[in-house]
C-alpha cells in the first residue's frame, strides 16, 4: 500500500476516534487535500477491501481496514515513543518524524527498534 493510503487509513481511524465518524470534508481538511483527492484516495481503499463509503455519507472501515490502520498506528506509536525516550528528540518533533518515516521502513527495521525500545525503557 502506498503512503498515501496509509495516511487516509489512519486519519479515517483517528476521525473515528476523535469524533466518532469520518467524512470526506473533514479527511480533507484533516490532511490538507482537496475532495476530488479524498474521493479518488476513498475509491482506491473501497476497491481492496478497507473502507465503505457511502454515496455523500459517511466513512467507515472494514474490518481488514481496521487492522492495517491499527498496524499503522502501532507503528506510529513505536517510533514516536522510540525517539523521544530512546533518542531524547522533543515531542513535537518525534511526532513529526514518525509521520514521516513509518511509511518507509522495513518490518525487520521496526523489530529491532522495538528491541532497543524495550532493552532502553525497561
Amino acid at each position: 500500500m502506498t503512503e498515501s493510503l496509509e495516511m487516509y487509513l489512519e486519519t479515517i481511524s483517528l476521525l473515528h476516534e476523535r469524533n466518532r465518524v469520518a467524512r470526506v470534508t473533514d479527511i480533507a481538511k484533516e490532511l490538507g487535500v482537496s475532495k476530488p483527492s479524498v474521493h479518488a484516495a476513498l475509491h482506491e481503499l473501497e476497491r481492496r477491501g478497507l473502507i465503505r463509503h457511502e454515496h455523500y455519507g459517511d466513512v467507515y472501515l472494514s474490518e481488514e481496514g481496521k487492522e492495517a490502520s491499527a498496524a499503522i498506528r502501532r507503528r506510529h506509536d513505536l517510533l514516536t515513543s522510540f525517539l523521544r525516550e530512546v533518542l531524547g528528540v522533543s515531542p513535537a518533533t518525534a511526532e513529526q518524524d514518525a509521520c514521516r518515516i513509518e511509511h518507509y521502513l522495513s518490518e525487520e527495521t521496526m523489530e529491532r527498534i522495538a528491541l532497543l525500545s524495550r532493552k532502553s525503557c525497561p
